[in-house]
């Protein structure tokens, strides 16, 4: 049988993986804004700031493939999202899965632009071939594939993406919540029997 991993695993993994706050305090680009990163509120787990924290984090994570943690936690500010989990969660892209990523990015805006450009004439093509876009182009160049409909297969896949993490982590969010309630009052009933049971005898 596999060892389990112990109960400290992820909050080992995130104080190995993600900044502190003192370490985004003293970054130069969050220079500005960074007493506000020593706000407690910022890195407590909560029902809202839970989801807010991954939705924010596969945004960044989908929407620039360098320094998405720190623009994940810069806009965890104004959301009041968790820092250390939208900082985590970037992780979904990284230099092992970015190849893998970018071929579904680049499938994803393939299937969207085709019906883009039977509806509309290609509007949403002609958007993105436009000087606008050439930083992320220069970006996406490395990625080996049709870097147009790559870069707007990331932006359906940062938009989606960060739709569907707060979604799925709400509901594991109460999942969690609900089942440590009812093994709390499984707890109490029994307390409460053997209580009863002392006091019949």
């Amino acid at each position: 049988m596999p060892k389990m991993p112990p109960k400290t695993f992820l909050a080992d993994f995130l104080r190995k993986y993600t900044p502190t706050r003192e370490e985004m305090a003293k970054n130069k680009y969050l220079a500005p804004i960074a007493h506000r990163f020593l706000a407690p509120e910022l890195w407590r787990f909560t029902r809202r700031s839970v989801p807010r924290g991954v939705a924010l984090g596969v945004f960044s994570g989908f929407i620039i493939p360098v320094g998405q943690i720190f623009l994940a936690a810069f806009l965890a500010l104004p959301a009041r999202a968790n820092v250390p989990l939208s900082a985590l969660v970037t992780f979904i892209t990284n230099p092992f899965t970015f190849p893998i990523w970018a071929v579904v990015a680049n499938r994803v805006g393939s299937f969207i632009l085709k019906i883009d450009r039977a509806a509309t004439g290609g509007a949403a093509e002609t958007e993105m071939a436009s000087g606008r876009w050439a930083w992320l182009i220069e970006l996406f160049e490395g990625a080996g594939v049709t870097v147009l409909v790559t870069i707007f297969g990331f932006i359906v896949l940062a938009i989606v993406g960060a739709a569907l993490g707060y979604l799925i982590s709400s509901f594991v969010w109460k999942f969690m919540v609900a089942s440590r309630r009812r093994r709390r009052l499984r707890k109490l009933e029994a307390r409460l029997n053997e209580r009863l049971k002392a006091s019949e005898g």
